[in-house]
């Protein structure tokens, strides 16, 4: 008989307004950036998928409706390439189709841009009183294993908050989320503190903050009652925080696999590269051209 999984839905957060990325965040929302020949969005989903998750909630502004188009079979289309006869692009189209007919896919607004805590908060009446994953629509890790079902495993023995981590240079920890760390096992720390951007003298340790959780009721009461930061926004790292300082445990994996970000232009581009480069199809023949080209 196959071991039930903990976790039963996801929430993807992507009302984010995009100022990154203006102005081409005016036409297309980031998370339909490419890389390769699929949106960043498609492998958020794909990962939640092959995590065994079943229920996702996305987290939507008000204006963002190609998600929901996006996710939604296209009768009309497939019709049309009947006529033309284009058989093998009407194969891909049903492949990607068949990704979702198993999914259910449910959507919340968060009216303005109040900030990470503030979005997940959204889609607390959907998740109910039960654990949840949340991967933010702007953090791919590219493994054998998917980031969240790390991050579940852990959660079978902690039944607490897990975190999502990775380790990276001194000299950049200042532009993400810190952690002020107890080591448990390899790759496994009890978190002892949050520091949001820290300054030089501030730095806890080399490992940040990855937008992949597991969260649980617990978290949701302390987004409820958090007090918005100075610029209006509810902080998901500070509730966190205002947890541990209550003394409730919670816990961070350092994630295994290439994580790539696509929360700003250059990071986007980077990932976009990495994706290409490594691709069976394009890797090879894209190497050559750059080494054409440079």
């Amino acid at each position: 008989m196959q071991e039930e999984l903990p976790i039963k839905k996801a929430i993807i957060p992507i009302a984010g307004l995009g100022t990154r990325f203006l102005p081409l965040s005016l036409a297309v929302s980031k998370e339909f950036f490419p890389l390769i020949d699929k949106p960043i969005i498609q492998y958020v989903f794909e990962e939640v998928k092959k995590s065994g998750i079943k229920e996702i909630v996305f987290v939507v502004s008000p204006k963002q409706k190609m998600i929901m188009n996006y996710f939604t079979k296209s009768p009309e289309l497939e019709k049309l390439l009947v006529k033309r006869k284009k058989d093998k692009i009407l194969e891909e189209l049903k492949q990607f189709e068949s990704l979702f007919e198993d999914i259910t896919f449910s959507y919340v607004v968060q009216k303005s841009p109040l900030g990470d805590g503030h979005s997940i908060l959204q889609a607390q009446k959907l998740v109910g009183d039960e654990p949840v994953a949340v991967s933010f629509g702007d953090d791919v890790v590219v493994s054998q294993e998917p980031a969240l079902l790390q991050l579940m495993n852990v959660f079978k023995t902690c039944n607490a908050p897990v975190i999502a981590l990775k380790s990276m240079p001194k000299e950049v920890i200042g532009a993400y989320g810190n952690v002020a760390v107890e080591k448990i096992a390899h790759g496994l720390y009890k978190i002892k503190k949050i520091i949001e951007k820290p300054a030089a003298g501030e730095v806890q340790s080399n490992l940040v903050i990855v937008g992949k959780y597991i969260l649980t009721p617990e978290v949701f009461k302390y987004l409820k009652k958090a007090a918005p930061s100075q610029k209006g926004e509810i902080i998901l790292g500070e509730v966190f925080d205002a947890m541990l300082n209550d003394g409730l445990p919670i816990y961070g994996y350092e994630v295994k696999g290439e994580w790539l970000e696509c929360g700003d232009k250059l990071k986007w581009l980077k990932s976009f590269f990495y994706m290409a480069l490594h691709d069976e199809k394009y890797g090879k023949e894209l190497k050559q051209y750059l080494r054409d080209i440079t």
